[in-house]
């Protein structure tokens, strides 16, 4: 526990010492110049440096697969969220990402600048329902310079298997823009826990799962995307406990994956942890 105290404490150190100078860099380049090519490699190189001092310093290695489910053109990457690591996870594939960010984040200065010019997409939850048609308009403009959309349809990071709550924006987004969605299961909440300090050594994975179409009933899309993240995420996490969890597991989450095993088992569901 000590040592891994240690290491977390070393990749935190690691994290916010090179993420504020690069923040600041951005930002003046995008203010400046709106997006370059210079700030997105900036970008990529934080990301991926990131990735590095996790494996290195903490012991947390990164694994992404399903990209052949990625269409070509613009679409919309809906994915479970656990912890800060589901960006680096989901940025490099989206290639001109352009996120939803709380409208407030969009007046703070240099940063709300920088958000802009990458295409940040606005939503104001003090309007309630009346947000959509802002976020829908901000979606519009992203798309239209050939931006991929990152929602996470919860709203905020989310412990493994707690109970789903997904809002209305992604149905809303899927019905105003007719582009594909590609959903994304991931299990990184076992390693870099919402309410935790700690880091735990382990795979961290995040699969892209087969593109729904458009056109869909609002309803059948939201049971369908519901169903595939949630079962795609449900497998990665008992892939990572059959494999064995070095962290200590709160006993609500052991019976919960426990619960997860003897479905499996009584279900003969063989991909469940391939």
């Amino acid at each position: 526990m000590i040592l891994q105290a240690l290491r977390s404490l070393l990749f935190y150190a690691f994290y916010y010492v090179q993420t504020v100078p690069l923040a600041i860099i951005i930002g003046l380049t995008a203010v400046i110049w709106g997006r370059t090519r210079i700030g997105w490699a900036l970008s990529l190189y934080w990301i991926h440096s990131n990735l590095i001092a996790l494996r290195l310093l903490a012991g947390i290695r990164t694994e992404v697969s399903g990209e052949e489910n990625i269409p070509d053109g613009p679409c919309i990457f809906a994915a479970k969220h656990m912890s800060d690591w589901d960006i680096f996870a989901l940025v490099p594939a989206a290639k001109r990402p352009a996120f939803i960010a709380k409208k407030e984040l969009m007046d703070i200065p240099l940063f709300g600048h920088a958000a802009r010019a990458y295409h940040t997409i606005r939503i104001d939850r003090s309007r309630g329902s009346n947000a959509i048609p802002l976020m829908l308009e901000d979606a519009r403009e992203a798309l239209s310079h050939g931006a991929r959309i990152i929602i996470f349809p919860e709203g905020t990071r989310k412990a493994p298997l707690e109970p789903i709550d997904y809002r209305q924006g992604i149905t809303r987004l899927y019905e105003g823009l007719d582009v594909p969605v590609v959903p994304v299961a991931l299990n990184s909440g076992l390693f870099w826990g919402r309410k935790s300090l700690l880091l735990w050594p382990g795979t961290a994975r995040a699969r892209y799962l087969p593109a729904i179409p458009p056109g869909l009933p609002a309803a059948a899309f939201r049971d369908r995307l519901v169903d595939a993240i949630e079962t795609g995420t449900n497998a990665l996490l008992l892939r990572a406990y059959d494999d064995g969890l070095s962290r200590p597991i709160p006993p609500e989450l052991r019976e919960r994956l426990d619960g997860l095993r003897r479905a499996a088992s009584e279900n003969g569901d063989e991909t469940t942890t391939s």
